[in-house]
């Protein structure tokens, strides 16, 4: 199969579908890549570079639709792309497909079987082909670096021969990928970070990143099954509102990321949150493109307010990077269909589903809903009468347990020489305890207690060697000789990966 990537015709977009790198993984995919001249230009990849990588350069956008089935491209088709674009087609692009409903009516009409990336739904298995996620993790980054350059004073503090600097205040508005990636970066440029959103569940994201978590007196969450936040209550947004006038006061940097794909973006920062915020101060809007949670965000633009406050409504994309990522994930997706030799789409598929928004002439939009996110088990659905009944039961298992070994001990003891019945009787009484106690330990604990068993081993060992005598035709020296060569596999093993476990927390 053959695919295509095509120069961006928006003018503003400096990112191409695929990178020299993804190119030679494409190849080695099955693929056979075409690039129209000059795609990369704007990323800085030079046809010359694609050309190394292996590709085939096409000289016109209508050479390449042409030559492909596949095509590999950022923003949407504009109206002389789709023209361009034949039956049976597969593209891979971003659609928008809440809002471009015109745009995928007009697909369907060209039989274009056309994959939504901006659509991949948000489970475990989809996170290498999610691009809202790439592209996020780049934002919050950038936004830190333009704030700090923005705001022209230290962002950590420092204690020098000329004076203390205080570390500048960062808060941090949603803590989705792009928000823990600026808590990330602001954290270790040595500013002193606050988060705030207003899902209960990332509380203990947001303090891994060494930020502290803001939170209202109201006892409200917004997790959703979709991975966003829901739509919070009149009293929340109050208390909401209010909290951010207070941090309005004190905070240099404001970075905000709430948004919602095909939803205007809240608004959380007011005119009078501005208005309290200090002359130098910077609000860095992510959600500009959408409408921005700033009320006085232009979106492709840095303004400078009445009070000397920077609002940054557009970013440096990392054109280079964001590039290498985007085409990471297609070629994610790609592996995913079959890659060239066993290319199929698949409409059982989950993720193949949600994001094909057309497919054979008809419109594929909205899918199905999807669970992202595990639905937590409150303590209410537990049944405290089948509580009640389950601890008796394991009770009078150990009970029934103890009874059969008094009893087969009983009639052993019966017919066996006293010696040999209080030695053994010892031996039963080990296992059994051993067993109970080991059986009731969470799983999560088994590799702690190898130190035990390695202990546990190590006398094995020496009795073993005790046991040991110069003829090796006795039984007593043969099971000896078999005894210690188990512990010390055992033992052996426990350090083996003892020592794994300790190098997972080694940087």
């Amino acid at each position: 199969m053959k695919v295509g990537i095509p120069k961006e015709s928006a003018i503003d977009e400096l990112r191409v579908g695929a990178t020299p790198k993804t190119v030679k993984r494409l190849i080695k995919q099955g693929f056979d890549v075409f690039v129209e001249s000059q795609a990369g230009a704007q990323a800085n990849y030079t046809d010359d570079n694609y050309k190394d990588a292996g590709a085939h350069i096409k000289s016109s956008a209508t050479e390449l639709f042409d030559a492909v089935d596949i095509i590999l491209k950022v923003q949407p088709f504009n109206d002389s792309e789709i023209e361009l674009l034949r039956e049976g087609q597969v593209s891979l692009s971003y659609l928008y497909p809440a809002v471009n409903t015109e745009l995928l009516k007009k697909l369907a009409a060209k039989k274009v079987n056309a994959v939504a990336m901006d659509a991949i739904p948000r489970i475990s298995r989809a996170q290498k082909m999610d691009v809202l996620s790439s592209m996020a993790n780049i934002a919050g980054y950038r936004s830190v670096i333009e704030a700090a350059n923005l705001y022209g004073r230290f962002l950590n503090g420092q204690i020098t021969a000329a004076g203390k600097v205080d570390p500048a205040k960062v808060l941090v508005i949603g803590a989705g990928v792009a928000g823990l990636a600026a808590l990330g970066t602001a954290n270790s440029l040595g500013a002193i970070v606050r988060a705030f959103d207003t899902r209960m569940e990332v509380k203990e994201q947001i303090q891994s990143m060494g930020a502290q978590f803001l939170t209202v007196e109201i006892e409200e969450d917004g997790s959703t099954d979709s991975g966003y936040s829901k739509v919070m209550s009149q009293a929340f947004i109050d208390a909401e509102m209010e909290l951010f006038r207070e941090q309005a006061k004190e905070v240099d940097i404001i970075i905000t990321t709430a948004q919602i794909p095909g939803r205007q973006a809240p608004k959380l920062i007011m005119d009078y949150h501005v208005a309290l915020m200090k002359p130098g101060s910077v609000i860095v809007d992510l959600a500009a493109s959408s409408g921005g949670n700033c009320m006085l965000t232009e979106n492709g633009k840095t303004i400078e307010t009445e009070n000397g406050v920077f609002i940054v409504g557009k970013l440096d994309q990392l054109p280079e990077q964001a590039s290498q990522l985007y085409g990471n994930n297609l070629c994610h997706l790609l592996d995913d269909m079959g890659k060239s030799e066993g290319f199929k789409i698949d409409m059982e598929d989950d993720v193949v589903s949600r994001a094909m928004v057309t497919y054979n002439g008809e419109v594929n939009w909205p899918p199905k809903p999807l669970s992202v996110s595990p639905q937590k088990k409150s303590a209410q659905n537990v049944d405290p009468v089948k509580k009640e009944k389950e601890a008796p039961k394991k009770s009078y298992s150990s009970m029934i347990s103890l009874i059969a070994i008094a009893a087969v001990l009983y009639l052993l003891g019966l017919v066996a020489p006293s010696d040999f019945m209080q030695h053994f009787t010892v031996f039963v009484l080990s296992v059994f305890i051993g067993w109970q106690v080991i059986w009731n330990v969470s799983h999560s604990l088994h590799t702690p207690l190898m130190a035990v068993t390695n202990a546990i081993s190590g006398i094995i060992i020496i009795g073993g060697l005790l046991q040991v005598k110069n003829n090796m035709n006795d039984p007593m020296t043969i099971l000896a000789t078999i005894a210690i060569l188990v512990a010390s596999i055992n033992i052996v093993g426990g350090f083996v990966v003892t020592h794994r476990m300790l190098k997972m927390f080694r940087k």
